[in-house]
């Protein structure tokens, strides 16, 4: 027997979002609380203007998805009896209403531990080793989630939800269960976990672009727990670990989410625009955090939102003596810095860094302080992606992956002051830069050689 709800919240991608008591403490801590005052997108909205919506309606919308899925892969109809061997825990309706309710906390602070404008800052404002993932396990293992959790019902243990949360690929020193796996897979999954289907949905909405719908309802009806795939080259017993696929009806649902992803990717998260302004707020905020860096520690943390630095930002534009000052000043006058290169295939066939070369030849040109540069390569394109057929086979679906492009970008930005002689110098010497970082690349190579 499922629960009764008591709350509802409503939701324009999942129309109602349901809570029971012990969950509506949750949703009111003040560590959740935090996300209504957290972009999802940066800042993103300075160029979709309606991308204004917050991590809080984000974790509530995974939080629903994580829900149906389990809900799903765990119906009798749906549990193979090889899954059932594996997983003891789906034979028993006691164990299976803990773990929902472990499942539904971890999607829920699944982000719990994002800075403020969210993935923006993050690689260049935290202390080495430190990064989102890591800081979300130290909240949701905080003595304040502890009171909270400990008094649901049933109560839950932190370790478990932080687990959960973030996955083994982040947890690596923990050992995950096939079960454990499984759920957090479900959340945090490269191909079909629901963390990623909730912001596409939800990004696309709110951007008003079409490029993240897929048919999710097709593909959470479809999502199963499989046995393990062997690569080619392997035996048929060579590993154990089971794991999230789709029944063949939802195949076309999967590659559609994926094509989301690249589209989505390509043409928002990765907008120049945006990007540029992700740097000009580095900037800001490296020179106006202490030491440059956020702190680590829960209870610090929690003293930064998108409101203080927001409000840090307009201050510091209006008076030259405050830190940060340029780059605020930037950010609110719309002053940003303007792309004057973005990567060209043939310019790779040249040189296989262009960029970088455009870049070096323009700051000796216009100067250092006038030239950005921000390039991207997705470093692996892998997704475990696992098919049910009509005649009970599991086949691994590859053919898709490698019809969907790797996702990159290779920007050159200048102030907006230099912005029409740069571009007018850069079209007259690009081969010839090109040319010749290549020429030197040559010579470095066969002077090592030798």
């Amino acid at each position: 027997m499922l629960p009764k709800y008591s709350h509802e919240i409503r939701d324009p991608i999942h129309v109602f979002i349901r809570l029971n008591s012990d969950e509506r403490r949750v949703l009111d801590s003040p560590q959740f609380q935090r996300l209504r005052h957290i972009h999802q997108l940066a800042m993103s909205y300075l160029v979709y203007p309606g991308a204004t919506h917050k991590r809080f309606e984000h974790a509530l919308g995974t939080m629903e998805l994580a829900t149906k899925v389990f809900d799903v892969v765990t119906h009798p109809d749906n549990v193979r009896d090889q899954i059932r061997s594996l997983m003891p825990e789906i034979s028993s309706p006691k164990d299976l209403m803990h773990w929902r309710c472990v499942l539904r906390m971890a999607a829920l602070f699944h982000d719990i531990g994002h800075l403020p404008f969210s993935h923006a800052a993050e690689h260049e404002l935290l202390p080495a080793g430190w990064d989102h993932e890591r800081i979300t396990v130290e909240i949701i293992k905080s003595e304040e989630m502890r009171e909270i959790w400990i008094r649901m019902t049933p109560p839950l243990r932190a370790e478990d939800i932080a687990k959960i949360a973030v996955g083994r690929k982040i947890n690596i020193d923990e050992h995950y269960t096939d079960w454990e796996n499984i759920l957090s897979e479900i959340i945090v999954g490269d191909a079909f976990g629901v963390d990623r289907m909730d912001y596409l949905l939800r990004d696309s909405l709110h951007t008003g672009v079409a490029y993240g719908r897929f048919d999710h309802h097709r593909l959470l009806d479809t999502i199963r727990i499989l046995p393990p795939v062997p690569l080619p080259g392997e035996t048929s017993d060579a590993s154990k670990d089971p794991a999230i696929g789709v029944e063949e009806g939802g195949i076309h649902s999967a590659q559609a989410l994926l094509l989301a992803r690249y589209f989505m990717y390509s043409q928002v998260y990765f907008h120049p625009i945006r990007v540029i302004y992700d740097n000009h707020l580095i900037d800001f905020l490296s020179e106006w955090l202490p030491g440059g860096k956020f702190p680590v520690k829960p209870n610090e943390l929690m003293k930064y939102t998108d409101t203080e630095v927001l409000n840090a930002i307009s201050i510091a534009s209006k008076a030259p003596s405050e830190s940060g000052h340029y780059a605020a000043k930037r950010v609110v006058e719309r002053k940003h810095f303007k792309r004057v290169y973005s990567l060209r295939q043939t310019d790779k066939e040249i040189y296989l860094h262009p960029g970088l070369a455009i870049r070096n030849a323009l700051r000796e040109e216009f100067g250092c302080n006038n030239v950005y540069h921000k390039a991207y390569t997705e470093r692996v394109k892998s997704f475990d992606l696992s098919m049910l057929g009509s005649d009970g086979r599991i086949t691994s679906e590859f053919a898709i992956l490698e019809s969907i492009p790797s996702i990159a970008y290779d920007f050159v930005f200048v102030a907006p002051e230099q912005e029409e002689k740069a571009a007018e110098w850069l079209d007259a010497n690009r081969e010839d830069i090109l040319n010749k970082a290549s020429q030197s690349q040559q010579e470095d190579d066969e002077e090592h050689d030798t």
